[in-house]
């Protein structure tokens, strides 16, 4: 298994995408904090699954857009496994409004999450990693923020901002063997993509514009994950892949 004896931390790691990675990695024989935000009853089904492997697993609730639950999050894999491998910077949210219309308080928000909160975490992690000498960080970033979108300009500068603090990381962290990569999403069918993915008229629309021709399901981008958290991509650092059936290519 090509994360035997490792431990992970998924943010926003109960539903979603976040669900296919935590039980992706685990699968790959990995230790797996599941970090939600709101919805326990998701995040600790998730827990049970994967101790049903034979993995150890604890769900803990936090806003990574806040240092003191960013410090938490990562401070439970440390005392519940013993240490830290990988971050896995998930969490996200999404407020939509167009730029003119849009509240300081709904870009604080969205930025703070999708932002803010995986330098918050790698910021935690990163004395652990330091320590070890090794370290797997992996961000998400989306097609909003290669190409832009309408109506999300937040999400979009968001998600944009990530891609440039990921290759920074791997920067700064490479001399401790650490790396840091972001993979970039299409379209996943997840509770934040649902207006899209059940409006047959916005669905029309947006699957024109998918190479491949359909969305994606969790478990089609969770491989990406597992390779970037493996040894696998040891020598790969500072790095954005495209994981969106060639979204981004249109």
């Amino acid at each position: 298994m090509k994360l035997e004896g490792k431990n992970a931390v998924v943010t926003g790691g109960g539903r979603g995408v976040g669900r296919a990675i935590s039980l992706a990695f685990a699968q790959e024989g990995a230790n797996v904090v599941v970090n939600y935000a709101g919805n326990e009853k998701a995040a600790n089904e998730v827990v049970e699954m994967i101790k049903k492997m034979g993995r150890k697993a604890v769900a803990v609730k936090g806003d990574v857009g806040q240092d003191a639950d960013a410090q938490k999050i990562v401070e439970t894999c440390v005392q519940n496994f013993g240490s830290i491998h990988i971050i896995a910077n998930n969490a996200g949210i999404s407020k939509p409004a167009m730029m003119h219309k849009m509240s300081v308080e709904t870009w604080d928000e969205v930025v703070n999450v999708q932002m803010r909160g995986p330098w918050l975490t790698v910021k935690a992690a990163s004395k652990y990693f330091m320590e070890q000498n090794y370290g797997r960080i992996i961000n998400v970033t989306s097609v909003a923020g290669v190409v832009g979108t309408i109506g999300q300009i937040n999400y979009s500068a968001a998600k944009g901002g990530v891609i440039s603090m990921t290759k920074s990381m791997a920067r700064e962290l490479a001399k401790f063997s650490v790396t840091a990569n972001v993979i970039s999403l299409g379209i996943v069918t997840t509770d934040m993509t649902e207006k899209i993915s059940t409006d047959e008229k916005l669905k029309e629309i947006y699957v024109k514009r998918i190479l491949l021709g359909r969305y994606a399901e969790p478990e089609d981008v969770a491989p990406a994950f597992v390779f970037f958290a493996s040894d696998d991509a040891r020598y790969i650092t500072g790095q954005l892949l495209c994981v969106d059936g060639g979204y981004g290519m249109t």
